[in-house]
Formats: C-alpha cells, structure tokens, sequence
C-alpha cells in the first residue's frame, strides 16, 4: 500500500472542508478502498497507486477551484469527483459566473457583482487609492459594496483583517448605560454590517473571524489610539461624525492598509449645532493624491424601485 501527503497550507481549510466536512465527505467516500486522514492543513492518503493519483487530481481541482472562486460548494465537489471518475471523459459544467463586474463569489454560491456603474467607479477607485469617500442617498449599495471589497480583500490575503465602525450616534458614543455587553450594545446600530458579512462569508467562519478578531466590528469611539497596519478599514453612516471624530478615523490608517468612507450627507442625525466631519473631510481633503471621492445617487438605487423615487421626490422638495 501506497502513502501521499497533500499539503493544504495555502487555502482556507474551512472553505476546502465546507460545512461539516461536506467536501471532504464526499470525495472520501468516492474512494472506499482508499485511507485518508486529515490532520491539521494536510491530508494522508493511503492505497493503489491509481486511487491516489485519482484522488489527488479531485483534490487539485478543487483547490484551483477555491483559489479563483474563494468559495468551494458541495455541488462543485461533486462535478469535479464525477468528471473524474467518470470513464466517458465529460468536461464538468461550470455552475459558476465569469463576469468582470463580480466581485466574489458570497455564501452559499451567491454571486457579489457591482449592478451599477457609479457602484463600478467606486470599485475602480479602490484599486488605485487608499482612502476613498462613497457619498450617496440610502439604498444605493455603497456599504454593501465596501464590505465586497473588503471581504475580497481578507481572501486574497491582501490584508490580515478587517475592521469595521459606525458612529453610534443615537447612543451619544456613550453605550454604558444600554444593558448587555458590549456586543450587545452596539449590535443594532451595527446590524447592516453583519446583514453584508453574512451574504458574504459561511456563519461559521464568519463566528470564527470575529471571535478571533480578523473582522472587527465596533462603533466609532473605540478606534481612538490604535494604528491600523495591513487592514481594510470601513467607516460607515460617516455624515454622523463629528469633524474631530473624522480626523480621529482617518488618522488611524497605518502601512498596507486602505480605507472607505461611506456616508450620505443628506441625513445628517447631529444636533444641529454640530458640523458634519464627513462634509468637513470632502472639502479640506481635495486634491491630495491617493484621496478619491466618488459620488452615487438615485440612479445606483438598488433596493425597491419606490426607495429611488422616494429619494427623488425629497430632493425636489429641498
């Protein structure tokens, strides 16, 4: 009997694996004459030279697979274990899209794509700068677009985290006297957030990210004295800082990192006294090269079509 290490080093194994082992379970039990053991990022196999070599190719395949995709369902397993065990020599339907305007390929299959073109020159000035301002009315994806290209950011390895934050405007920044922990606190205010992650990310290894702090969640308050090295940092509902709050934010982005503002300076919940560090922060950071500012509005509407009629209706009347 022959043996054969296969090195998983340099992939998600929680995407390899897929829930519950599922991936897994379905090519071992393709080879039941064969022995495999997972241990750690490598897997031992055990058995004739052509099962191995069988095996090894459907492993290779899938981990091609979960490199380009960033997502590896139980339905592509199967295609590529019946492609290769399959005597007639079939090419295996590929299920999934290729499409410039994707952005990653989310939880259970769902496709991430840019749907608008001011959606698409957000993503464009993201490639080439490191601070971009996304302004525009609600609904027109510019968070949900943020959190793609932060999420693609984490699986490319292009970052080592994420980091996330919100002004909790409502709450005063103050959320001692709200009950619960600090989760607790300050999930509502958050909650848009996690609504994207987990279109995005399977909600184990999303728990496990958070749980080992690769994606940060955390209102604005607690950015204060850190430096944020090799992150992808969001700011979200940013028209609800103050302008000492954005120069706060901003001046926490370390080496390797890149940073999106996101905010509608039409819905500014300040009181009224206060000046918006979001419209403060366009007109004092013009023209400093690797600044992009970039502007949606309601043709970018995604959500129900009566959303950007709404929002016109109310632009008319201001």
């Amino acid at each position: 009997m022959l043996e054969k290490i296969i090195s998983l080093s340099d992939i998600s194994l929680i995407d390899f694996f897929g829930p519950s082992n599922a991936n897994l379970s379905l090519i071992t039990d393709a080879f039941p004459q064969t022995k495999i053991i997972s241990r750690g990022d490598q897997l031992t196999v055990r058995g004739s030279d052509d099962q191995i070599s069988l095996f090894e190719a459907i492993v290779n395949q899938c981990i091609k697979h979960l490199e380009k995709h960033h997502t590896l369902s139980v339905s592509h397993t199967k295609a590529y274990i019946d492609a290769i065990l399959n005597p007639t020599g079939e090419e295996v339907e590929t299920p999934w899209v290729e499409d410039k305007d994707v952005l990653l390929f989310g939880n259970k299959g769902m496709v991430i794509k840019v749907k608008t073109p001011n959606q698409r020159k957000l993503v464009e000035a993201a490639a080439v700068n490191d601070i971009v301002f996304a302004l525009g009315p609600a609904g027109t994806g510019k968070t949900y677009t943020a959190v793609a290209l932060a999420v693609k950011a984490l699986k490319n390895k292009e970052v080592k985290k994420i980091i996330i934050t919100r002004p909790a405007v409502e709450a005063g920044e103050n959320l001692g006297f709200l009950p619960g922990d600090l989760k607790e606190k300050i999930d509502p205010y958050l909650r848009p957030i996690y609504d994207a992650l987990d279109d995005m990310i399977p909600a184990e290894k999303l728990k496990f990210y958070i749980e080992n702090r690769t994606i940060e969640i955390a209102p604005l308050a607690y950015m204060r004295g850190r430096t944020l090295n090799k992150a992808f940092i969001l700011l979200d509902e940013a028209q609800n800082t103050t302008s000492m709050q954005m120069k706060m934010f901003l001046t926490r982005m370390g080496i390797q990192s890149k940073t999106i503002i996101t905010g509608d300076k039409t819905q500014v919940d300040l009181p009224k006294n206060q000046i918006s560090g979001l419209g403060d922060a366009v007109n004092i950071l013009q023209g400093i090269k690797g600044i992009a500012f970039v502007e949606l509005d309601g043709s970018d509407v995604v959500r129900h079509r009566l959303v950007r009629e709404i929002i016109e209706a109310y632009g008319k009347k201001s």
